[in-house]
């Protein structure tokens, strides 16, 4: 019995060029996993993160990058039911989808859905997940709101555009050059602002009408922004702290206001809030998809042994939704 296999591997926490398609221990399924064969696996900037040494995995997690897979079941653990060694299946995983095998919750996974490729299947989970638990279900936002959804070309934004669309919600988005924000635009977003033309963004996004929620992924140099942009009741929802985990908060304003501010992160949701987030994908987001109602952003496809060239595609801010891996 095979057990090796091939996974993306590190030398050390740094850059991409850290990485390296090397052999290591095939994992064995435990009670209530199942181990899957990847066939495609997305990129996320958690996982650029996580290879910086910024993000570590959550305790008992593969090491290996790779955050949401698509794939056929290989092995079933102890206590799984309902699933079958060539099941073809999407799901979030807390770690170790780089590789040529991942283990999966069972309470995660998702089948696929026939006609899909194994790159739009893999492209979900995250992305979507995220947006949905942000959207709906931390910031609760409603039909007829405004939400403002920073980085509107990454794969999260992408999905957060969308999302709040099909909510009914109105959106305005952010990006930084006017091919993203024709992307943003085609995807429904109302406005978009080009912040790299923009001296001042609050001043921008307030001009266009100020928001009840906002999805922010850049952290500290946006707060004082979103104090001054988001309505009575406002809701900030911070997701990521590209531009720095540091800021001065005007007290005032946010008493005035009534604003909440969140943090929230998907990877360290317990493992039965993360299955309720699965069922909500498929009770929710794969329908509207087969209806036809959202669609999939996939930008480029890269080898999964070519996964430092399409970290170093996104580092450079170079996609438009998201960076896929294929097996």
């Amino acid at each position: 019995m095979h057990t090796q296999m091939h996974a993306m591997l590190q030398h050390a926490p740094g850059g991409a060029d850290t990485l390296y398609w090397g052999e290591t221990a095939r994992p064995v399924p435990g009670p209530g996993q199942l181990r899957v064969r990847v066939r495609a696996a997305g990129v996320n900037r958690a996982d650029i993160v996580q290879r910086e040494g910024r993000y570590p995995p959550p305790p008992g997690a593969s090491p290996i990058l790779g955050l949401e897979v698509a794939g056929e079941v290989d092995a079933v653990g102890e206590g799984v039911s309902g699933w079958a060694a060539g099941d073809a299946l999407l799901a979030l995983i807390p770690g170790g989808g780089y590789a040529e095998y991942a283990l999966v919750n069972a309470d995660e996974a998702l089948a696929k859905p026939a006609a899909w490729s194994w790159a739009e299947a893999a492209s979900l989970p995250e992305a979507w997940l995220t947006a949905w638990l942000n959207l709906m279900e931390v910031a609760h936002l409603q039909a007829g709101e405004t939400a403002l959804i920073h980085a509107g070309a990454s794969g999260v934004g992408a999905a957060a555009i969308q999302l709040a669309r099909w909510r009914g919600a109105r959106v305005i988005a952010t990006c930084g050059s006017a091919d993203k924000a024709a992307f943003c635009q085609a995807l429904g977003a109302d406005a978009v602002v080009n912040y790299r033309e923009t001296p001042d963004l609050a001043a921008a996004i307030r001009a266009l009408g100020r928001a009840d929620v906002a999805l922010d992924c850049v952290g500290g140099p946006y707060l004082d922004a979103h104090l001054q942009c988001l309505n009575q009741d406002g809701r900030l929802v911070v997701i990521g702290v590209m531009g720095g985990v540091q800021a001065t908060l005007n007290l005032g304003l946010l008493l005035v206001k009534r604003i909440r501010v969140m943090g929230s992160t998907l990877r360290s949701q317990p493992l039965a809030r993360r299955a309720a987030l699965a069922r909500a994908l498929a009770e929710h987001i794969l329908p509207a998809f087969v209806r036809g109602e959202l669609r999939w952003t996939l930008d480029r496809q890269f080898a999964l042994s070519d996964a430092a060239q399409a970290h170093a595609w996104v580092e450079g801010n170079h996609n438009k939704g998201k960076v896929m891996l294929l097996a």
